[in-house]
């Protein structure tokens, strides 16, 4: 009998479904465990933070943290690779990763909570997962205390009355982008899911899952829709391509998104940090965006750089990343 994973995760949590997506796509025997009251003893015994989601491996080990458990899991099942083979599509796949795991983020929560519809709709649904048997009256009791806790929370990815503008205008640019993108490849760098694709699609899939960002995905951008599906239970359809054919409509994402929003925000983060400060500024494509530093994000950075400082081939890289907007706060 097969060694079987299990997946400790929440339908609602981006991070949790981008590792149950990699696991479908890999074929590697797992068990989704929906995190709750019946299987929080067995979570404790095995997490070391109390987040989603947390992979326990078939001799008892913990592993949490999304790109962590994708990049433990890739070494023992490396076939089919979620890597391309052109290195510089190969650390653009990965520079995407990162922008889905820590921008998308701000996309998924901000629309997710900044409207009375998505709060009700959210908090009902996460109270129905965290209470199944619970009664209307407790329902909507936990319902209520969800909503007002996770409104409260906001400020964290940045969401405020100055930047929620910003982030939404930025969200349908991407939107339009990535359509565009995905006309005419399945996946975001050819004929199957690669390392970004999961890292994006995770806060994509759940924001397709409100009513507000779903309306916008459903009513507007039909390949995107199709890849959301698609990434459900992903498969190769074919080989990746080269960044020469992935240029003409992936560098647009890169420019506008990455090097202009992302790349300065998580560098200006990184400096707050250093520097001690409770708050800080930033000018993203021309718009002052402010919030308070967050700690993960400069790990999260120092992680990418890394693997910047192990890309093979710079010198066909780099052009690339500078012409990006990206190559500076990569290399630090």
């Amino acid at each position: 009998m097969a060694e079987v994973y299990r997946i400790f995760g929440a339908e609602m949590s981006p991070y949790s479904v981008k590792v149950r997506s990699y696991f479908r796509y890999k074929a590697i025997p797992h068990q989704w465990v929906l995190r709750g009251a019946a299987s929080q003893a067995e979570f404790e015994k095995h997490a070391k933070m109390p987040i989603v989601p947390l992979v326990v491996t078939p001799d008892g080990r913990g592993i949490q943290d999304s790109t962590p458990i994708i990049d433990a899991m890739e070494k023992l099942y490396p076939a089919p690779s979620i890597h391309p083979d052109d290195p510089v599509a190969n650390f653009i796949s990965a520079l995407v990763e990162e922008f889905g795991d820590e921008w998308g983020n701000k996309w998924m929560f901000h629309y997710r909570w900044a409207r009375d519809v998505d709060q009700i709709s959210s908090a009902g649904r996460i109270a129905r997962m965290r209470g199944p048997a619970a009664s209307e009256e407790q329902h909507a009791a936990l319902a209520g205390q969800i909503r007002a806790r996770m409104v409260d929370r906001v400020w964290f990815v940045g969401s405020n009355e100055t930047t929620a503008p910003q982030i939404e205008a930025g969200f349908l640019d991407m939107l339009k982008l990535l359509d565009a993108h995905l006309a005419t490849r399945p996946y975001l760098f050819g004929g199957r899911p690669a390392y970004g694709d999961f890292g994006l699609w995770g806060q994509i899939y759940e924001m397709w899952t409100d009513p507000t960002a779903g309306a916008l995905i459903g009513g507007g951008a039909p390949h995107v829709l199709d890849w959301v599906h698609r990434m459900l239970w992903p498969k190769a359809e074919g080989a990746f391509e080269a960044w020469t054919a992935l240029a003409a409509t992936l560098m647009p994402i890169l420019q506008k998104q990455i090097g202009a929003q992302f790349m300065p925000w998580t560098c200006a983060n990184e400096k707050a940090l250093a520097g001690a400060h409770e708050e800080f500024s930033v000018t993203l494509a021309g718009k002052v965006w402010t919030q308070k530093p967050q700690k993960y994000h400069a790990r999260s950075l120092a992680m990418l750089r890394a693997k910047y400082a192990d890309a093979a081939d710079k010198a066909a890289l780099d052009p690339v990343l500078d012409a990006a907007g990206c190559l500076e706060g990569l290399r630090g």
